[in-house]
């Protein structure tokens, strides 16, 4: 867990990141491209989200929003129009909708490597199924999984807006609003819409909007999870051997994902095998000279054990990637 100076300078960096923006021009902007999504099951019981236009008659949401529904709706400026037709991808907790008759600005789909951590995103969703709700918030990382990197950010949001857009600074949509975990202020998590080209190059793939069977990549059993979702209550809970067991075998899967060795370097670091820790660190820096976690874990450790001139050499790599947190943390470790 980083300490809690760098979680407030988080959180500062995240409102100076929202100060900085005009969260009214931007709702404007957006808006139109983000409707409410009404599934209905056998039963007659709604669930209620969020869906994104990105292209004409065609909206995204998450499979977890549509997977019980017998029908699909789609809500925008007063209208109720009905989806004829879906192509899911249940475990990338992806659906699009084929929604006859439905106007709006298909949003220009992005890749996640057009932000990095540190970046300002906005997050727009039907939040507890009520109003557009827009979130200004910061890219805390992104992990490698089936092909992508999935989105962690601090853009807060509930579950009406599952299936709403993460956009960058741009206007390019780089992710769809999919999950949250318990414990902190910045685990909400995207699905990359880069994943949404398979879904709308497949016009055959669509079939009748009727439930769906298998659970998303975040629902699965803990073993069968992406590993940093396996890693995640392991760190939050201090688990250091369970969670160095974990890493050995993620390094030993994935020998070129900065995040693995990152997380193995933090496992040994709580085992108190600092030597090791800061090889692990070292290998997750070489692999990815841009891991801005890898630097600030570095510099900690240095510091800790009174290696100054390697302790500015880590803020000085950091500072390239994310200048106020470098500067942010020099001060703090300048104070007795």
């Amino acid at each position: 867990m980083l300490p809690r100076f760098l979680t407030s300078c988080l959180l500062l960096l995240c409102a100076a990141g929202a100060s900085a923006q005009s969260s009214r021009a931007a709702l404007i902007q957006f808006a139109p491209s983000i409707v409410k999504i009404e599934a209905v099951d056998r039963e007659g019981r709604f669930q209620l989200g969020s869906g994104v236009i990105i292209a004409p008659g065609k909206v995204v949401t998450n499979c977890h929003v549509t997977r019980r529904a017998a029908m699909v709706a789609v809500l925008k400026h007063g209208l109720r129009l009905r989806a004829n037709g879906q192509r899911a991808d249940v475990e990338r907790d992806l659906c699009l909708l084929r929604v006859p008759g439905l106007d709006g600005d298909a949003v220009p789909i992005a890749v996640p490597s057009s932000v990095k951590p540190g970046d300002p995103v906005i997050a727009l969703g039907y939040t507890g199924g009520l109003g557009l709700q827009l979130s200004d918030g910061l890219v805390v990382a992104r992990h490698r999984w089936s092909g992508s990197d999935i989105i962690q950010s601090t853009n807060w949001f509930t579950s009406g807006a599952s299936g709403g857009a993460l956009f960058n600074g741009d206007g390019g949509l780089i992710g769809i609003l999919t999950f949250r975990l318990r414990g902190g202020e910045s685990h909400y998590f995207s699905a990359p819409a880069e994943w949404l080209h398979v879904l709308i190059a497949d016009e055959a793939g669509l079939v009748p909007v009727a439930p769906l069977s298998g659970l998303t990549f975040w629902e699965a059993t803990a073993e069968a999870q992406p590993f940093f979702l396996q890693a995640a209550p392991l760190e939050q809970g201090s688990q250091w051997q369970a969670l160095a067991q974990l890493a050995q075998r993620w390094t030993g899967e994935a020998k070129d994902d900065a995040e693995a060795f990152y997380t193995q370097g933090i496992a040994l670091d709580g085992l108190g095998q600092t030597e090791a820790a800061i090889r692990a660190l070292q290998r997750c820096t070489q692999i990815d000279a841009a891991y801005s976690r890898g630097w600030v874990r570095l510099a900690l450790i240095y510091r800790r054990e009174g290696r100054l001139q390697d302790t500015r050499a880590a803020l000085r790599a950091l500072s390239t990637l994310d200048r106020p947190l470098a500067e942010q943390m020099s001060t703090e470790m300048e104070k007795p």
